[in-house]
């Protein structure tokens, strides 16, 4: 398969100067103060680092947000600097390949969004609260991190705010304090995650059971929703437990332990993925076939995006694409509209649309173009035409498992297709569909 060339570069290219190749962070501890009324947040960030390239200075993603305090290995660092949008740290002797170290940032500020090629993305107030949507580099506006998808790392994140709010983390909630008019949540993810999908969700929120009666699944789930609307909450995710099981026929286990579905009092555009969660405004809490295959595009999410996670933002249809073909499965197993449909209206919309856009590298300013996620959709079914169901859904499921929190690419995916498919040449069938601008046949 022929990707367009590029300039050679260790940097990916849609997100330069975002991220670092010189270390990776291998876990995350975040100790965070917010007080809601002035929006101002005090942290402290741990991050447990592996160096990967020999040299003493350290870019660390930090937009809007200053750091007062730094210290390496438990030594005060002398010489830390803001440039643009980083934080650049010199350590007092080089650091070599292989050496790991420790880097403690005290910092604070008014967190605001992110403002770049993609809007506003990072922290955002709402009317009575706090939402993160960190695709694809906000993760910096609340945290000092490596902001990068190949970057995958544990986190553990408390949370200390007022009384009567609730903060949502992703993973688990392992304690609760209380002190004073202040109280502290901490949650624990021992799983690898990109730094974009870590998120904290505040609002007066209570947690509502989705599936209490369902014995026989093994994730729970929950809607994290203020008390006045939980009945709603309730109503609009009441399928969400039959879209788990549905997915988990189609692409193996689920990832991770548990599954929450954040609902906002604010109405929002769209909804927005995490790992091990969603977040979802109240306007989409209805019935609608528009808002129920959103439900469904967020979960399928969990599968690929947040357990599997493209290295490069290039290869984002490995997300979508596939988001958008689990709405298509979700629609023929709801007895909406049977995939075949979906698949051809679709192509029917991408036919008298501008074909000037390639799927499997669309460049930064379009990767999260409509047409990806059609078209990538499209993709994906015609390798289930070709090769057929049961060795289509038995692959889907290999590579879940096979890739599970790792990262992942189109070379490795058309590679694994390849050696598990029999009879066919995914290389060919998919070269059209990722890398060539005219609209191939509908499979």
């Amino acid at each position: 398969m022929t990707a367009p060339s590029t300039t050679p570069s260790t940097a990916d290219q849609y997100a330069l100067g975002h991220g670092s190749t010189g270390y990776r962070v291998d876990r995350y501890e975040l100790d965070l103060d917010v007080r809601l009324a002035s929006n101002r947040l005090t942290g402290r960030a741990l991050l447990h680092c592996t160096a990967l390239e020999p040299g003493n200075t350290l870019l660390v993603d930090l937009v809007g947000l200053r750091a007062s305090k730094v210290s390496l290995d438990g030594r005060k660092v002398q010489k830390f600097s803001h440039r643009a949008e980083h934080l650049v740290v010199t350590a007092g002797a080089p650091l070599k390949p292989g050496q790991t170290f420790l880097l403690d940032i005290k910092y604070d500020g008014i967190p605001r969004p992110r403002k770049g090629l993609w809007g506003e993305v990072g922290w955002e107030e709402l009317n009575d609260g706090v939402l993160v949507a960190g695709q694809p580099n906000g993760a910096a506006s609340w945290f000092p991190c490596n902001d990068h998808p190949r970057s995958k790392s544990t986190f553990l994140i408390s949370v200390t705010t007022d009384e009567n709010y609730r903060p949502v983390c992703n993973g688990q909630l392992i304690s609760r304090t209380r002190k004073s008019s202040r109280e502290t949540w901490v949650y624990e993810h021992n799983v690898p995650m990109a730094t974009y999908l870590a998120t904290l969700q505040i609002g007066r929120y209570v947690m509502v059971p989705l599936n209490p009666d369902d014995t026989h699944h093994r994730v729970p789930q929950f809607a994290a929703v203020t008390a006045a609307r939980s009945e709603e909450a309730r109503h609009g995710l009441r399928r969400q437990p039959d879209m788990m099981r549905t997915f988990e026929d189609c692409f193996g286990p689920y990832p991770f332990t548990e599954y929450t579905s954040v609902v906002t009092e604010d109405e929002l555009d769209i909804p927005l993925e995490a790992q091990t969660l969603s977040i979802f405004g109240r306007n989409h809490m209805r019935d609608t076939w528009e808002a129920q295959r959103l439900i469904a595009h967020e979960l399928s999410h969990q599968w690929f995006g947040n357990s599997l996670t493209a290295g490069t933002w290039k290869d984002i249809w490995l997300h979508e694409g596939f988001a958008c073909y689990a709405e298509w499965l979700w629609s023929e197993e709801s007895g909406t509209m049977p995939v075949a449909e979906r698949a051809a209206a679709a192509w029917k919309r991408l036919q008298v649309s501008a074909q000037d856009l390639l799927v499997g590298d669309p460049g930064p300013e379009l990767m999260f173009d409509d047409r990806v996620y059609k078209r990538g959709a499209l993709a994906v079914h015609a390798l289930r035409v070709a090769a057929g169901d049961e060795a289509f859904f038995g692959f889907l499921q290999h590579w879940t498992a096979t890739n599970r929190h790792g990262s992942v690419s189109t070379e490795a995916f058309v590679t694994a297709a390849g050696s598990f498919i029999p009879g066919i040449n995914p290389e060919a069938l998919l070269q059209p569909w990722l890398y060539e601008a005219a609209l191939p046949p509908l499979p």
